[in-house]
């Protein structure tokens, strides 16, 4: 099984930025725990602040892998662009996001990726992307 994690701007910076909001782990650690807690699973990450990026990065894994765990950051609310590329692919998608959107600013409530989506988990931190791999292998 092969599975990508996709992040998008800002997300860089985990560990640093707003750790009231974010925490204050850094992701390629994280992502170090989900590889040796998941061996069986080809587990990659890529992150770009870059739109164009993400949407090749999409294009490029979205009819080979068994899975993509994307976290779009501030782009979930603004990027059609990112939405048509999880469209155009058989891949599922699950959206994740580290805080829960629906708490905080009106404008991030709104995902114009997540009707393309299999799934969307919010507000449970970096366990949400573990929980995406769970789902991910458990749909096989």
């Amino acid at each position: 099984m092969k599975i990508i994690i996709i992040n998008g701007p800002n997300l860089n910076l985990l560990g640093k930025r707003e750790p009231g909001i974010y925490g204050t782990q850094g992701f390629d650690s994280f992502f170090t725990l989900l590889s040796e807690k998941y061996p069986s699973i080809e587990l990659e990450y890529f992150q770009s602040n870059h739109e164009g990026q993400l949407i090749d990065k999409i294009h490029e894994t979205g009819f080979s892998y068994d899975g993509i765990i994307f976290n779009a950051g501030a782009y979930t609310h603004t990027s059609i662009a990112l939405a048509d590329a999880i469209a155009a692919i058989p891949s599922p998608v699950i959206e994740v996001h580290i805080s829960n959107v629906h708490a905080r600013e009106k404008f991030r409530r709104h995902s114009h990726m997540a009707a393309y989506c299999q799934g969307v988990i919010t507000g449970f931190g970096l366990q949400g992307y573990e929980m995406a791999i769970r789902f991910l292998i458990e749909k096989g």
